[in-house]
């Protein structure tokens, strides 16, 4: 899944360069909806924004075609970025004294994503002072205004007025979206949580692990412009909507996700808690004993399975220890053909499972050795995408 911007496009000329817009986005990795008013759609046609966004235009409220769920509201909750351009006069008064009559103006009262306004009309138009007052209620109400600039317009007048340009205005969104784009263009595929090997039909073995250090991960690549392949087992944290979700029980539904999506990722990260072992026999009724034994056999090595045939992907794996961390963790680096293994001792206050916190300590393939403070899972999430990178 991708980050999404919302593109509303009014009835003005300029309407022509919204195309662009969309281009430079799809360009860069976002997900591209449009939303025209009808206006806009006497100078654009609702066929250019859905060939170049590859997403079907709203237009209308009441859309006999409509999807099922309230297209203003769910279009509100999937906006990542909200950008208006053109913005006429009429939509910029609409919004500022909180007019909802159409699609855009509705949909735009219902996001909570930041909106971007970029206007565009007349000279004397953009120097009404009622023009002037709406656009410092815009300000006022946290609406992000792209100026206008100076130039020939349409109508042969030069002075103040013509939108921003294309590329201004995708360059201003995209750095609010996404400030540190150092990821863009990698796949990564992250594991999390504990996996569950099941007993009979009501039990299980399963560990502590919570998935808080995978899904920071996944946000840290996501916040950093990178695509997401998220393997869940059991999490109890919320997953993040932009990433592309596998959700799995067993260690060995979790090898097959990952071998399937291999080829797709550029950085596997080995976050997840997989169940070591499993009962060799498994009940498909409640079992009711006053003693229960159970048989164990192991199962695979997912990270040891990734690294053998992982090639030149980047493979990050992490070593829950007890005791010897730093032996362990490097052999265990070696033994799995990973490039990085992130060693933290879960009996330190602070970095056990379920944890906010963590502190580890990280072990290159290339010799680097750096233990870290305690510090909030998403802080050392980034601190781990850094090291990656850092990787010859």
């Amino acid at each position: 899944m991708k980050k999404t911007v919302i593109l509303g496009v009014t009835g003005c000329i300029a309407a022509y360069k919204s195309c662009e817009i969309v281009s430079r986005f799809i360009k860069l990795g976002y997900d591209v909806r449009v939303i025209m008013t009808v206006n806009a759609t006497e100078f654009v046609s609702k066929l250019s924004f859905e060939t170049l966004s590859n997403n079907r235009v709203v237009v209308e409220t009441f859309d006999p075609n409509r999807e099922f769920e309230t297209e203003h509201i769910s279009y509100a909750k999937l906006a990542s970025a909200f950008v208006v351009a053109p913005a006429t006069a009429n939509v910029i008064g609409k919004i500022a004294n909180g007019i909802a009559d159409d699609m855009l103006t509705t949909t735009i009262m219902a996001t909570t994503a930041p909106v971007f306004i970029c206007p565009a009309m007349n000279t004397n138009m953009y120097q009404n002072p009622t023009v002037t007052k709406n656009i410092e209620i815009l300000k006022e109400k946290g609406y992000i205004i792209i100026d206008s600039v100076e130039g020939r317009l349409a109508c042969g007048d030069i002075g103040k007025g013509k939108m921003a340009e294309p590329v201004d205005i995708v360059k201003a969104v995209d750095k609010s979206l996404t400030p540190n784009p150092d990821f863009r263009g990698k796949t990564v595929l992250v594991t999390a949580g504990a996996t569950i090997e099941p007993i009979d039909a009501v039990r299980y073995i399963t560990n502590h692990s919570s998935g808080k250090m995978g899904v920071a991960l996944a946000e840290a690549v996501l916040d950093r412009g990178g695509q997401v392949i998220l393997v869940a087992g059991n999490v109890s944290v919320p997953l993040p909507s932009n990433a592309e979700i596998i959700r799995v029980k067993t260690t060995r539904d979790m090898l097959e996700a990952v071998t399937s999506r291999l080829e797709d990722a550029d950085i596997i990260i080995k976050c997840a808690a997989p169940a070591d072992y499993r009962p060799k026999e498994v009940s498909k009724q409640k079992i009711k004993s006053e003693i229960l034994n159970l048989e164990l056999v192991k199962n695979p090595d997912i990270a040891k399975t990734i690294g053998a045939i992982k090639g030149d992907k980047k493979l990050v794996i992490f070593a829950a220890e007890t005791n010897d961390l730093i032996e362990n963790a490097s052999a265990k680096l070696m033994s799995k053909g990973g490039d990085i293994v992130i060693a933290n001792d879960v009996t330190k206050e602070g970095a056990g499972f379920g944890s906010d916190t963590n502190i580890v300590t990280i072990i290159r393939k290339d010799g680097v050795t750096k233990p870290l403070e305690k510090m909030p899972k998403r802080e050392l999430a980034d601190v781990i995408l850094d090291n990656i990178l850092e990787l010859k």
